[in-house]
């Protein structure tokens, strides 16, 4: 079985992270899906909308997605790749080359954004 992973928010969910997790889960045949903790978001100096046990609970309704995740740190992605048995790591092209470090232990695919949508437009159309 090949293991998928996937990292991120989640927050306004909306068709481009679907098409997202649609996509990763097609180069394997189970998709792990981290997402940061509300405790991380604000290490991060961000705010999402809806709580993490919301972002879960939503994430964990769609049907590309086998297992939810806390994302608690940056440096956690070796120890989850390691112990989830990863073979390939997806996360979208606005991180291209920052997980490159990761091609040591797994496979690592940057996507293309899903054009004509983002959570950073939604909040910016909202204002």
């Amino acid at each position: 079985m090949k293991r998928v992973i996937t990292y991120g928010t989640f927050d306004l969910l909306h068709w481009g992270h679907v098409r997202l997790l649609q996509r990763a889960k097609a180069f394997g045949d189970y998709l792990i899906v981290a997402i940061s903790t509300d405790e991380f978001n604000a290490q991060k100096h961000k705010e999402a909308y809806h709580s993490y046990e919301h972002r879960k609970y939503i994430l964990e309704s769609i049907r590309y997605v086998d297992k939810v995740i806390p994302e608690v740190s940056w440096e956690q992605k070796i120890s989850d790749v390691k112990k989830y048995h990863i073979d390939t790591f997806v996360m979208g092209d606005d991180w291209k080359g920052q997980f490159d470090f990761l091609k040591d232990y797994c496979q690592v695919i940057y996507l293309p954004r899903t054009k004509g949508i983002s959570t950073t437009q939604i909040k910016h159309d909202l204002k």
